[in-house]
């Protein structure tokens, strides 16, 4: 039988460390960075061509959570990879109200606009960047408030449109997806036709050439329609679920069998999931610090990591 004693005893560690766990969640990851390095070598890719690409998912910038300070330190780091080229996976703004203080995206947005790579700085908007805008959910349509900043800083936002990049002779594309969940709320204030802003087909269809093709899409569940003729998908918004226990994050449920909250997942085509850096709906982190994710793809042989 357990004794009064060894019951307060127990009770007492276990109390203590649900307060560690708490206070770590809580005050210390949320606020680390690091670098998670893919190597990969996807279908369809050119054997002289190596690429290699910084991405930026998830700031959702706020005090104390990502601070101006923090964020200048994330472009000090990325700039400092010395990528080829920098894409913006989405989800600017705050995306809960467990803050100190907002930060306006006119703030945010020119401290974003020190990225610097020689084949340039690219972005799509996420989620919460819609979701913020009350007037683009109040018409149902329009560029919200983070896309003009983002404009305006110099970073071009792309929404179900591509680009024709060339490095060393070698041509490949970039497309970015219109966001998949743009509209949810929008249900509060009259009925939209749809969701979301993304057309993958057409998309697809403004590729001109069998150059290969990276596709943005912010929420990686696309990835179940995207065609082989993509050779990767760069995602973000799981967050990794934001609490990760020995690779499973139990806030993102498996789709059709496939697991796309975090890493490097192949479907019909390579998906890499960044976890992201800032925070959603709560402002926690366990088992999943924030990171700037670096890609190297060769199409020589190369060893898979993260």
């Amino acid at each position: 039988m357990l004794s009064r004693r060894r019951f307060l005893k127990f009770s007492g560690a276990f109390a203590a460390t649900g307060f560690s766990t708490a206070t770590y969640g809580v005050g210390i990851e949320p606020l680390r960075l690091g670098v998670t390095d893919y190597h990969i070598r996807p279908r369809n890719w050119p054997a002289g061509l190596t690429l290699k690409i910084a991405a930026i998912a998830d700031i959702h910038a706020c005090d104390p959570w990502m601070s101006l300070m923090h964020i200048d330190g994330i472009v000090q780091r990325t700039n400092a990879l010395k990528p080829d080229l920098i894409v913006l996976l989405g989800d600017y703004v705050a995306g809960h109200r467990h803050h100190l203080g907002r930060i306006d995206a006119a703030e945010w947005a020119p401290v974003l606009g020190g990225l610097k790579a020689p084949l340039g700085v690219h972005a799509i908007l996420g989620n919460h960047d819609y979701w913020d805008d009350r007037t683009v959910q109040r018409d149902g349509h329009g560029a919200p408030y983070a896309q003009k900043a983002l404009e305006t800083a110099g970073i071009p936002v792309y929404e179900n449109e591509v680009l024709r990049l060339t490095k060393n002779g070698h041509a490949f594309w970039l497309a970015g997806l219109g966001d998949q969940l743009a509209y949810m709320p929008a249900r509060r204030f009259r009925p939209v036709p749809r969701i979301g802003v993304d057309d993958l087909k057409a998309t697809l269809q403004k590729v001109t050439d069998r150059a290969p093709v990276i596709l943005l899409a912010h929420e990686p569940d696309i990835a179940l329609r995207v065609p082989a003729r993509v050779s990767l998908q760069l995602s973000g918004h799981t967050h990794g679920g934001q609490v990760r226990v020995l690779g499973w994050s139990p806030a993102v449920p498996t789709r059709n069998g496939v697991n796309l909250a975090y890493g490097h997942i192949r479907t019909q085509c390579d998906v890499i999931v960044s976890g992201g850096l800032g925070c959603s709906i709560m402002p926690v982190r366990i088992g999943m610090p924030p990171e700037i994710v670096q890609v190297t793809i060769s199409g020589e042989q190369m060893e898979v990591t993260s």
